[in-house]
């Protein structure tokens, strides 16, 4: 080598790397490369002076490890320190690399050794050592070939193998091996994210984001306690919440996996057909706060919504008032006080109450409606089983249709149609497998009922949980939530 000392070298570096995390952890780690390098420093009576250790893959310009040991070597005269390395494969990640850094490490002084390999300057050693380093190229792609492939099988089978989403885990199962289980109570705080939003609960993905920030289990994005918008984005787009498996980029469509769904892929269809429809303006977070009747009060002249706002006093306090924003009515922008308004629906809610007879008649409604309910559960699934075989014989006839024909044009419409055709037999399959029959005893709906008929004031007053107290045993009412009115905290008397 140019340059290089003719007194032999008595000082060394240690060049330790890794591609991952793993591999620390594992017996290819950091820690057993340098042991084995401070052996073969001891036998050939270096002076081992530093170690480098880069821990990530990458190309070597990146590594924060290899540009320190480069420095080093240049602060010394060339050929006075020798670096020495495990094996071939640590010092680069493919041949066009390995020879770019052998070039720059011998620019800055250094001699190549390592107890794996005699490195040389000789054409016959240059073959060796080129050799080597392909092979151990051509290793690591084999292997990353066959991890993938093996990845692509399990995905095949209805198996996640990417990260586990929000509001799952992997846990090790002696008949699926690592499988995605519900992780609570994350799994029920995205569950209720995804109904709310495919039944209008919630009106956009800001609403959502709101909810999601304040649940204290859901796990946040940001040290002050939001989220970013990105994950609710993920959240809504993911169909293996619906409990099916798909990766268009290793041409793997839709099938139905192992794990337990949050979501009906009913329900996730509807998700997607909201998304890419015409957006509704979110929720304001105030209305449930100082005007529980928003959207619900009406102009007594134009018969028009009203707008709820706040005014100021010259003291700088807020009072919630409610005014018509009709131009053509006689009282436009005429404001009403909120409390006035609440007071008077309260006096009409108090007021109300259902007469024995009328719970009678709602409960034998509820005993009339349920026994339809299960005939007409039965016809819906038969109906569902023949549209199945329907789809499938449409199916049929397109792929026979598909292998004649060798029309490009002609192939990519078949094969678009026979792909819809699949995903209308997902969607019947999912359906026809959902749990129709009520976990609930019927007794306990009834009683549901009743308590919720009896008395309305209650439930806008105090909320639902009041009908716990007097059944604390019952399962049904932990299910069920109607949040209370809450008082308004800086009114004034008009």
């Amino acid at each position: 080598m140019a340059g290089v000392s003719r007194t032999r070298p008595s000082k060394a570096v240690i060049y330790c790397r890794v591609s991952g995390a793993k591999q620390v952890r594992e017996g290819d780690g950091l820690a057993s490369q340098e042991n084995r390098c401070r052996e073969y420093a001891t036998y050939k009576d270096y002076d081992v002076v530093e170690v480098f250790k880069d821990d990530m893959s990458g190309k070597f310009e990146r590594r924060p490890a290899m540009d320190r040991m480069l420095a080093f070597l240049r602060l010394h005269p060339k050929g006075s320190v020798v670096v020495i390395i495990d094996d071939i494969s640590r010092f680069a990640r493919n041949v066009q690399a390995h020879i770019a850094l052998r070039e720059t490490l011998s620019d800055a002084g250094g001699i190549l050794e390592s107890p794996s390999i005699e490195f040389g300057e000789d054409s016959d050693s240059r073959l060796v050592e080129h050799m080597l380093a392909s092979v151990a190229q051509h290793q690591r792609e084999k292997n990353a070939e066959q991890t993938s492939n093996r990845m692509k099988g399990r995905m095949m089978n209805g198996y996640s193998v990417f990260a586990a989403p929000v509001g799952y885990v992997y846990k090790k199962t002696k008949a699926h091996g690592r499988l995605l289980t519900r992780n609570e109570p994350v799994a029920s705080i995205v569950k209720e994210a995804l109904e709310g939003y495919a039944s209008g609960r919630f009106s956009g993905q800001a609403d959502i984001k709101r909810f999601l920030e304040s649940q204290p289990e859901f796990p946040k994005d940001l040290p002050n306690g939001l989220i970013r918008q990105q994950k609710v984005t993920n959240i809504l787009n993911r169909v293996i919440y619906a409990g099916y498996i798909e990766h268009e980029p290793w041409g793997i469509t839709r099938r139905k996996g192992h794990h337990e769904a949050l979501i009906s892929l009913e329900t996730y269809q509807i998700i997607q057909e909201r998304r890419n429809g015409k957006g509704i303006a979110a929720k304001r977070p105030d209305i449930n706060e100082d005007f529980p009747l928003r959207g619900s009060v009406v102009c007594a002249c134009c018969d028009k919504p009203m707008t709820a706002y706040f005014a100021r006093s010259a003291t700088g306090k807020r009072y919630p008032y409610y005014n018509c924003q009709t131009r053509d009515c006689s009282e436009y922008r005429k404001g009403i006080r909120a409390e006035k308004i609440d007071t008077g629906f309260e006096a009409i809610l108090r007021a109300m109450a259902p007469t024995e007879k009328m719970l009678s008649m709602a409960t034998s409604m509820l005993h009339d409606a349920l026994g339809q309910s299960k005939e007409q559960v039965a016809q819906a699934k038969s109906a569902l089983k023949r549209q199945i075989k329907e789809l499938d014989k449409q199916q049929d006839s397109l792929v026979e249709r598909l292998v004649e024909t060798s029309n490009p044009k002609v192939i990519a419409a078949l094969e678009t149609k026979v792909a819809k055709l699949e995903n209308d037999k997902l969607l019947l399959n999912d359906k026809l497998a959902q749990e129709t029959q009520s976990v609930f005893p019927l007794g306990e709906i009834i009683e549901l009922l009743r308590d919720f008929l009896s008395n309305p004031w209650n439930i806008y007053e105090k909320g639902f949980a009041l009908g716990a107290q007097n059944h604390p045993e019952s399962s049904l009412q932990s299910t069920i939530s109607v949040r209370p009115k809450k008082r308004l905290s800086n009114s004034a008397s008009v």
